[in-house]
């Protein structure tokens, strides 16, 4: 099933901070040190012409997902904020169901950059995965 390890949805209801997100309808359901999963229901507004969700979309949840995993920082410490320098996005399969779930883990992290991999579902299909590499800010 799903490669990347997951958590019940007890977190639910975090908040994304990025009003962005919070537009197209993504949830954060996970964060923690190294992990993050993201939700976003399936809705007619994320459909391209041919009437499949639009590969923006699942970009777009490749590239935050990703940037969150590294991003975690405990309630007592400063928040932290990246930029993407990279993003690779590979698609594998069309999505069927009624919601995308992504999930990224980081897979190295220094001190100004860390280096990550996502993948999003559909049920127990993989839709498609990303490596990316991201910059901390100021």
């Amino acid at each position: 099933m799903n490669s990347l390890n997951t958590m019940p949805e007890e977190t639910a209801g975090l908040s994304l901070e990025n009003p962005y997100l919070e537009w197209l309808g993504v949830r954060l359901v996970e964060w923690r040190q190294g992990y993050a999963e993201i939700h976003l229901p399936m809705a007619s507004r994320l459909s391209n012409r041919s009437g499949r969700v639009h590969g923006g979309v699942i970009c777009t949840l490749l590239d935050s997902v990703c940037g969150y995993c590294g991003q975690y920082a405990p309630q007592n410490e400063p928040p932290r904020r990246a930029v993407t320098l990279t993003l690779t996005t590979n698609f594998i399969d069309l999505p069927e169901g009624d919601i995308l779930v992504a999930k990224a883990v980081v897979e190295k992290q220094g001190k100004s950059v860390y280096f990550s991999r996502g993948e999003v579902w559909s049920g127990d299909r993989l839709v498609a995965t990303a490596t990316g590499t991201f910059k901390y800010t100021r």
